[in-house]
């Protein structure tokens, strides 16, 4: 008997077991407990199975198991507009990285019907990363309710379930403050939307943390920060959405002399603008970035960014989840921190105004 002839009947745990002289258990022991078995029989299975062409059915394997192997990474959008952002590529590696290690596969879940909460029962995954969601979400409490094993990417710390976060406030106060260091005065923050019902004062998570570095940096300022104008513009994160943002930005007779990105997509899409309408980067205007997406070192001119490990963020949320997996009752919490990378794209500008003195 052969897996591999055309139209034949494909081999079973039963064919297996006849042809190797074991039960139909040991069979089963050799695929997914092999500890139970000596090393000579658990051999002598695979050799014959391998022959015979047999591959155990997963679905099957599942049921037996109660488990399946794999990893979910709840997404907060759709996975098209999910990749338009280079930050997920770069994410998606780190939690590769531990699939690779540790035996599982990786499986996307984007809303179904527009509604992540929906999605959740069709996912057939052991554990969920869970990005961009805060803990009083209801995706997050059918997750405690299914008892589904949960890690928290980029919401709030919370002593009762596992979360990996990036000190966000102190990456953007670190560049608000290079740029205002340089003596910009005039400033416009590009956003990115956190969602259709946001609202940037309130906003949480990553947005509101950087926005909160920005104000940590005109407070360090003391009664000097009277003097500067800060603009706040959103838009959703995708280099098209940068591009328009920053020519309603620069192509005005009122422009900032910098401009502060909250992600480098944006960012690129401003860098785009600026050479579009021939406005000198940073010569007429500083443009900065935040993530340090691999892409920066490559646009002209390099980009100013905070960089934040991405992919060590993927890599330590997939470790906390694989060991909820395992049944660790422990609750970890992590704090990956960020670096000002200074380049090309900001610069001291031409002319600083001034403000509130007559002149």
């Amino acid at each position: 008997m052969s897996g591999s002839t055309d139209g034949a009947k494909r081999p079973t745990s039963r064919d297996v077991a006849t042809a190797a002289g074991v039960s139909r258990t040991a069979v089963s022991f050799a695929f997914n407990d092999p500890g139970r078995l000596s090393a000579a029989t658990r051999d002598r299975i695979l050799e014959v199975a391998a022959r015979l062409g047999y591959r155990p059915d997963p679905v099957a394997r599942m049921l037996v198991q109660g488990r399946t192997n794999s990893l979910g990474i709840l997404l907060p959008q759709d996975i098209p507009q999910a990749m338009e952002n280079p930050y997920y590529a770069q994410f998606l590696v780190g939690v590769g990285q531990v699939c690779h290690q540790e035996g599982f596969t990786l499986l996307l879940v984007p809303p179904l019907r527009n509604s992540m909460l929906d999605a959740i029962p069709y996912a057939a995954v052991d554990g969920f990363v869970v990005t961009g969601l805060e803990r009083d979400r209801g995706e997050v409490a059918e997750l405690e309710r299914r008892g589904v094993p949960f890690v928290l990417v980029d919401s709030e710390s919370d002593e009762d379930v596992p979360t990996v976060e990036v000190d966000d406030q102190a990456g953007a106060a670190a560049m608000m403050t290079h740029l205002l260091e340089l003596g910009h005065r005039d400033i416009t923050v590009l956003a990115f939307e956190a969602g259709p019902d946001s609202v940037i004062d309130a906003a949480r998570g990553p947005l509101g943390r950087r926005m909160a570095g920005v104000d940590d940096a005109l407070d360090g300022l003391g009664p000097v920060a009277s003097d500067v104008r800060l603009r706040v513009v959103e838009a959703r994160a995708t280099r098209a959405e940068g591009y328009k943002a920053g020519l309603d930005i620069l192509d005005s007779d009122d422009r900032p002399t910098a401009v502060f990105a909250l992600s480098d997509i944006l960012a690129a899409g401003v860098l785009d603008a600026a050479y579009e309408l021939g406005i000198s980067v940073p010569g007429d205007v500083s443009v900065a970035g935040y993530d340090d997406q691999p892409e920066a070192v490559w646009l002209r001119p390099r980009l100013t960014t905070v960089r934040q490990p991405i992919e060590a963020k993927g890599r330590v949320a997939a470790d906390f989840l694989v060991s909820a997996i395992r049944g660790s009752s422990r609750h970890h919490h992590h704090t990956l921190h960020t670096a000002l990378i200074v380049r090309e794209s900001t610069a001291t500008p031409r002319k600083t105004p001034v403000r509130g003195t007559g002149a």
